[in-house]
C-alpha cells in the first residue's frame, strides 16, 4: 500500500482461535481484520461508527474484495493499515493491508453504501470523503 496521507493502523496479535487445521489464519478473518481497522478508522477521524449510527447513518457492506498473498500463522504480530480512497456519491471504499513485519499477507478493500435508518441511500457526509479527511 503506498503511504496514503490519511492511512489509519493498528497491530494485532493472533489468537489460536484463528487459526485452521494447517496452522493458517483462516481466510474469513482477514475480513474481520479489515473490520476492525473501519472501526478505528472512523474512531480516529473524529466520528466513531457509533456515533454515524445514533446520526441515523447506516454503513453496511455491499462489496468486499481480499486476495491473500502468504500465510499468517498462531502468535503472528499482524500490522493492519487502511484508508478511505472513495468517498463520492452515496458510497463510500476503503483499501486494505494486512503484513507481518514487511510480508504482505493480504489486501482488499470494502464498498459501504451510506444509508438512513429507514434504508434510503443518502450522499457520503463531508467527513467521511478522501479530500476532507485531514482538515
Amino acid at each position: 500500500m503506498n503511504e496514503h496521507p490519511q492511512t489509519t493502523t493498528i497491530t494485532y496479535r493472533v489468537p489460536y482461535a484463528d487459526t485452521d487445521q494447517m496452522g493458517f489464519v483462516y481466510y474469513a478473518n482477514y475480513l474481520v481484520y479489515f473490520e476492525r481497522l473501519r472501526n478505528e478508522l472512523l474512531r480516529r477521524s473524529g466520528t466513531p461508527y457509533k456515533e454515524w449510527e445514533a446520526r441515523g447513518l447506516l454503513l453496511p457492506v455491499i462489496e468486499a474484495y481480499c486476495r491473500y498473498r502468504a500465510p499468517a500463522h498462531y502468535d503472528d504480530i499482524l500490522t493492519i493499515s487502511g484508508f478511505i480512497s472513495l468517498g463520492k456519491g452515496t458510497r463510500i471504499r476503503i483499501d486494505y493491508e494486512a503484513r507481518r513485519d514487511d510480508t504482505l499477507l493480504a489486501e482488499g478493500y470494502t464498498v459501504h453504501a451510506c444509508l438512513q435508518r429507514s434504508g434510503r441511500p443518502t450522499r457520503v457526509p463531508e467527513e467521511l470523503r478522501p479530500d476532507n479527511l485531514d482538515k
